[in-house]
């Protein structure tokens, strides 16, 4: 899922001494290379000065890597957030990317397949690690040819947000969160009797956002949005079905979901921040989020798996490289992206830094890796915890093995047909299921067949 930016286009020269060197532009790449053998890179999603901790700890981590590579010089970017679905392909197609720039895993296959990212398979032999990021994370940066095109950055798995407290006020044990969606279900009727404004569980119904849940739900009931070539719909079946059927039977047998509907993200995080919601589907970022802005406590909050036994929807981001980058460039960035993504105790990975500047340590992302690095980086993460992250096991654990499945492809445009779908079967007691999910699938088939 994707959120709006505000991007800042900037031609840049530089000139070092003796050892000059010009960067026409960000995405230039017959320069940012001296006679001397420096080479200067263009990176984007330098945090804003809104943000004032990570602004200084990404600036900070430039520093020390420029003094370990005194031959690399990081001109950062100032663009955040840092890919605007509305701006994104037109910058792609004129050429404008920086040398290293941020991609959402949404937007990874139709960079490579217009032709504008560097093909890295053959600089990445060097990388520490590489080995041990996990195999679905590490796959959405491969081309058709098997060849990777970018690394990642993040990787976050939904499940269930709750709130702990208002399950002990309902009677529910908070270490014992739902399994199943008929769980769910009984367990938000239980809270939403609490009454006093309380809701159950919420769901988003607007702003694509709608359909964005509607994906993570029908991967958690077996479903697949598309079929296997991405040319047909596919959720117009039994999981479709049941995804709105329990919505249904929440919102109008069990009045579970409250009455005001049209939810987004700021509504329902509001709602959870407040003490009156008790579950909603979210990813981990959500939790400092609820802190942080809606005064929520990380004692009362918590994040369970997916209900079920099937997949859940993983999403991410990353960075890639610009097709015209100069093999010192690609070289240089991967460096970089080693030190500041890829690297426990390093870059995004500075535990130490984190709890002593007040960010939350022991939450469960970035979920990047297994085998031996995930053991020390769960170590590392577990020494300077901050927050309770034992009410995040049952989440960590599961991650290890749930499969993982990646958003749809056109997913935009596919979520804005499913927020239909998703309104009317939470505004309209009435609402045909079965009529909705053929309308839908028509429009998307039609839009499949129109890319």
């Amino acid at each position: 899922m994707r959120t709006a930016l505000f991007p800042r286009m900037a031609a840049l020269v530089l000139a070092t001494g003796t050892a000059v060197t010009v960067m026409a532009a960000c995405s230039s790449s017959d320069s940012g290379n001296s006679a001397s053998g420096s080479v200067t890179i263009s990176v984007n999603c330098q945090p804003p000065t809104s943000d004032p901790i990570d602004r200084k700890a990404f600036n900070d981590d430039i520093a020390i890597f420029e003094k370990a590579h005194p031959n690399i010089h990081i001109q950062p970017k100032d663009e955040f957030p840092c890919d605007d679905p509305k701006t994104f392909d037109a910058k792609l197609a004129g050429g404008q990317m920086e040398n290293v720039f941020y991609v959402y895993y949404t937007d990874v296959a139709h960079v490579i397949s217009e032709g504008q990212a560097a093909d890295i398979n053959s600089d990445v032999s060097g990388v520490k690690g590489l080995g041990d990021i996990q195999t679905s994370t590490l796959g959405v940066f491969k081309g058709p040819n098997g060849h990777l095109y970018g690394l990642p950055k993040t990787n976050y798995s939904m499940g269930l947000l709750y709130n702990r407290a208002l399950f002990t006020q309902a009677g529910l044990d908070p270490n014992s969160p739902p399994a199943t969606w008929d769980d769910v279900r009984t367990d938000a009727k239980k809270i939403a009797a609490l009454g006093n404004g309380i809701v159950g569980y919420a769901d988003y119904s607007a702003s694509n956002q709608g359909g964005w849940h509607f994906t993570a739900e029908l991967y958690s009931q077996g479903g697949s949005m598309v079929s296997s070539n991405g040319k047909e719909a596919a959720f117009n079946d039994a999981a479709g079905k049941a995804v709105l059927t329990n919505l249904q039977q929440m919102r109008w047998t069990d009045n579970s979901m409250g009455t005001k509907q049209l939810l987004t993200i700021p509504d329902v995080q509001a709602m959870m921040g407040a003490g009156k919601l008790g579950m909603y589907v979210a990813a981990p970022d959500n939790l400092p989020t609820l802190v942080k802005q809606y005064q929520g406590s990380y004692n009362n909050l918590a994040i369970a798996p997916m209900p079920g036994d099937h997949a859940t929807l993983l999403g991410g981001d990353g960075y890639m490289f610009n097709v015209k980058d100069t093999p010192a460039q690609i070289q240089a960035g991967i460096q970089w992206l080693q030190f500041e993504n890829l690297t426990p105790g390093a870059g995004q990975f500075n535990y130490q830094r984190s709890a002593a500047n007040g960010s939350p340590v022991g939450l469960p992302e970035p979920d990047l890796w297994k085998g031996s690095t995930a053991t020390a980086d769960d170590q590392a993460k577990a020494k300077y915890a901050n927050v309770p992250s034992q009410n995040d096991q049952d989440f960590i654990t599961a991650m290890k093995t749930k499969q993982g499945k990646i958003e749809p492809v056109d997913a935009q445009q596919i979520y804005s047909v499913l927020d239909g779908v998703m309104s009317a079967v939470l505004t309209n007691q009435g609402a045909n299921i079965d009529q909705l999910l053929s309308d839908a699938s028509t429009k998307v088939n039609s839009l499949l067949a129109n890319q």
